[in-house]
């Protein structure tokens, strides 16, 4: 396989961001749906880490969908000089998109006594990848400008 060139990175992004943005919006609007038909699995006091979970999953999958945008579009308006690095920033910022947001996502669907599930092992990888992520892609605008 060939190695991939801007122009990749930035199409790869520009989908990943919107198709994410896409599903987490979805996501808060079943969310407010639960809310708004008073759905007991999702409203009962027992359920308030579940419902925290879940809230932390949608914010968490926007925000880091609409990274990938402006991750896109940075790299659109000002390209780098090389392609040098975008391997790795590219496959941390994709693994930090799936792995926060499902983490939280995953913690919140089966509750032990007011502690999320397991799943939400993934959130503290998800988010250290995210914060190498942005460090790499600041590090870099630097170079970009």
């Amino acid at each position: 396989m060939g190695t991939k060139g801007l122009a990749d990175y930035v199409r790869l992004h520009q989908r990943i961001g919107w198709w994410a943005l896409l599903v987490f919006a979805a996501l808060g609007l079943g969310l407010e749906s639960l809310q708004g038909f008073k759905i007991a699995a999702y409203l009962d006091a027992s359920n308030e880490t579940r419902r925290l979970m879940w809230r932390l999953a949608h914010t968490h999958g926007t925000l880091v969908a609409v990274v990938n945008i402006l991750f896109a579009l940075t790299l659109a308006a000002r390209p780098p000089a090389s392609t040098e690095g975008l391997a790795r920033i590219s496959g941390t910022l994709i693994a930090a998109t799936l792995l926060l947001p499902i983490g939280f996502f995953i913690g919140g669907i089966v509750v032990y006594g007011g502690d999320p599930g397991l799943g939400v092992l993934l959130v503290p990888i998800g988010g250290v990848l995210l914060l190498l992520a942005l460090f790499w892609i600041a590090r870099g605008v630097a170079d970009f400008f």
